[in-house]
């Protein structure tokens, strides 16, 4: 998700204000090169899978099995609603078996289809943009279902993007409906996609281009109003410049949120939510007893945001943007990469929130604001979701290790009034991947039907989904053994019955159905 390949990581870095120090005093280049240094083992074991002998096959499952049965140690956090309580019963879906067409390994009893590939013709005349992230999937007419997808492609890739390698397809959108342009040479190739999708049949009945001109349309949330919040994990001012070997012309600043309606059958207007920051955003929720979206940043000093609406539902209409703080520990540091200090799992900490003036910022330096303000670190927020009550929160690149945390969040009953000073929120460490985990820099999750979080793997070898509970244990849910491509965009049906994800590097959206409900109890 910030995963952008190598080079494209190191120039979206480059272009951030170079190299930042963490609390450690490592410089920025060893978070770029940290997977090939902490994870030589686990990239070996990668490396041995792909020559597909049984042996090494054999030996890449036996480390997820010992994954599995360390990672529950990592955390010791006891239930915390009725949902995940149910989940202490739930044994997971039993091995997961090789796929003949090389896509995805599933248990015994599930099955998939592809509903959306890099390059189709969409019914809008249209291509398929590549490298699909967040997703999520809303309720349609006559029970289908209307799945808004977020591509993260930059402006300098035009074959990634919907309109052809020479932008050959952009005179068939109205450019009003283009945030930008790109002097009509590079457009923004990023924005959204939805999919029509008939649950009975199994198969996609229209996709279409929802968003058009952003970039870097990584992860982003849905809204209890049925629209989509899709976010830009990117930070890019107008002007012509020069990105690994092609020359990018923007008309915009980017970095913002846009909303895309679900239920619309054709391009949403591409408006900036400026007042929810300008930033690297990757993930959004909303709590729908107030309207308040929280928000993540995958940067590795990032903060927690949330907007609180003037009008909720009325995004547009602005607010105000807050960035999360420890309660008598300002600029407390979550991401447990110091030596002497450790943020346990299952430790409770109240919160309190800090005002950021000016959210359009000039300079990408929101966090660095709300961090003299007393605002928490995270280490690469990442996904984020909301249920039952209470939000999850992935951190990528958090943990002694740098592999991986996940984080809970219960709001305050008074969140966002005046009376929160009173009863305020609370923030607990879920879990913490070691050096014996598989579950490495944990990136998109949903709630799934029958209370467990179902997480999105995003590391330099093959990824998987993985089932957690909120005692600290897992179990698998899908493999890409295949490809070195992370899995992205998680999300479940309205009824539940269907299972999205997305594999980012082969351009596809998959829908997984089985016997979900089955296993719920």
């Amino acid at each position: 998700m910030g995963a952008i390949i190598a080079q494209e990581l190191r120039a979206h870095l480059i272009n951030s204000h170079g190299c930042e120090a963490d609390s450690a005093g490592w410089a920025l280049v060893a978070v770029v090169d940290f997977p090939y240094v902490l994870r030589s083992q686990y990239r070996l074991a990668c490396a041995l899978s792909k020559q597909n002998s049984p042996e090494n096959k054999k030996l890449l499952m036996l480390s997820r099995r010992r994954f599995l049965q360390t990672i529950a140690a990592a955390a010791t956090i006891p239930a915390t609603s009725t949902a995940t309580a149910k989940s202490r019963s739930h044994t997971g879906f039993g091995k997961l078996r090789p796929d003949p067409n090389g896509i995805l390994d599933l248990p015994q009893y599930f099955s998939y289809q592809v509903i959306s590939r890099h390059g189709e013709e969409m019914d809008d005349g249209l291509l398929v943009p590549a490298r699909h992230d967040g997703m999520a999937a809303f309720p349609g007419k006559d029970g289908s279902v209307l799945i808004v997808c977020n591509h993260e492609n930059s402006a300098r890739v035009q074959r990634f993007g919907a309109f052809g390698a020479q932008a050959e397809r952009l005179g068939r959108i109205d450019r009003s409906k283009l945030y930008d342009v790109g002097k009509g040479i590079t457009p923004g190739t990023g924005g959204t996609t939805t999919i029509v999708y008939d649950p009975k049949a199994r198969q996609r009945t229209r996709i279409h281009l929802s968003l058009a001109g952003t970039e870097i349309n990584c992860a982003g949330g849905p809204t209890p109003w049925g629209s989509w919040l899709s976010c830009e994990e990117i930070f890019r001012d107008p002007g012509s410049n020069f990105e690994w070997g092609a020359v990018v012309n923007r008309e915009k600043k980017h970095g913002y949120v846009f909303e895309v309606r679900a239920a619309d059958d054709g391009l949403a207007d591409p408006l900036p939510l400026k007042d929810m920051g300008r930033f690297e955003h990757e993930a959004a929720a909303v709590n729908p007893a107030t309207g308040i979206v929280y928000m993540t940043e995958d940067r590795h000093q990032s903060l927690l945001y949330r907007f609180i609406p003037k009008v909720p539902g009325e995004l547009h209409e602005g607010g105000r943007l807050q960035a999360l703080a420890i309660r008598g520990m300002p600029k407390f540091d979550t991401r447990n990469w110091a030596s002497g200090q450790e943020l346990k799992p299952g430790t409770w900490l109240d919160t309190a929130w800090v005002d950021l003036d000016d959210p359009d910022v000039a300079e990408n330096d929101l966090r660095f604001r709300g961090r003299e303000k007393g605002a928490t670190i995270f280490a690469r927020g990442e996904g984020l979701c909301y249920a039952d009550g209470e939000f999850f929160m992935t951190a990528t690149i958090g943990g002694r290790l740098r592999l991986g945390q996940v984080f809970n969040y219960h709001p305050s009953p008074a969140e966002g009034t005046p009376a929160e000073d009173e009863n305020p929120g609370r923030l607990a460490l879920l879990a913490e991947s070691t050096s014996d985990s598989l579950l490495r820099h944990a990136d998109n999750l949903t709630m799934s039907p029958w209370g467990d979080l179902i997480v999105c793997e995003d590391t330099s070898g093959h990824c998987g989904l993985v089932g957690l509970r909120t005692d600290g244990t897992h179990y698998p849910v899908a493999d890409n053994a295949y490809t070195n491509s992370e899995l992205a965009g998680v999300c479940f049906s309205p009824d539940g019955t269907t299972l999205f994800v997305n594999i980012q590097e082969r351009g596809m959206t998959v829908a997984i159905t089985g016997p979900w409900a089955s296993k719920a109890t």
